[in-house]
């Protein structure tokens, strides 16, 4: 009989956790967009990179010139992709318990103004590296117009 109350004890205290809830944390999607996370930083950064010989020219100083601009396409993609978030769409094929096909596609869409050109930065003999940062009040001005259309756009 005394090994038993061990084990009641302990299915007793995993019952009563089991009915906790943790809180301040909302698992609504309206919940989760209001709270941003530029809200425990003063700027968002975001780093781009390019390689430059696999730019389509024959001169030098144009693949290095488009290797830059690809660069900083790629940081305006990361800083859009924490203003706005990332759309993914993922698909898995199982047939006789065993994994077919898995794929997923990832998806980035807003728009991003104001971002300032922090480097430029070559990386080795064949990349380019580029910092952009985006000031914590243009973020929200960027979700609130998102938020705005959304809603509009809810509406119609």
């Amino acid at each position: 009989m005394r090994k038993l109350v061990p084990c009641w004890t302990t299915l007793l205290v995993v019952a009563l956790l089991n009915g906790c809830e943790t809180l301040g944390h909302s698992s609504e999607p309206e919940a989760l967009f209001e709270g941003p996370v530029v809200e425990r930083q003063d700027t968002l950064t975001a780093t781009g990179f390019a390689a430059i010989d696999v730019q389509p020219s024959d001169s030098l100083a144009q693949r290095r010139s488009l290797a830059i601009r690809a660069a900083r396409l790629d940081a305006y993609r990361g800083l859009t992709e924490q203003v706005y978030g990332q759309y993914l769409d993922s698909k898995t094929t199982v047939a006789d318990m065993v994994v077919r096909s898995d794929s997923f596609r990832a998806r980035v869409e807003g728009v991003v103004y104001g971002a300032n050109l922090e480097q430029i930065e070559p990386r080795g003999v064949d990349i380019y590296e580029v910092t952009m940062s985006l000031d914590k009040s243009i973020v929200n001005d960027l979700r609130a117009l998102y938020l705005k259309r959304a809603a509009t756009a809810a509406g119609s």
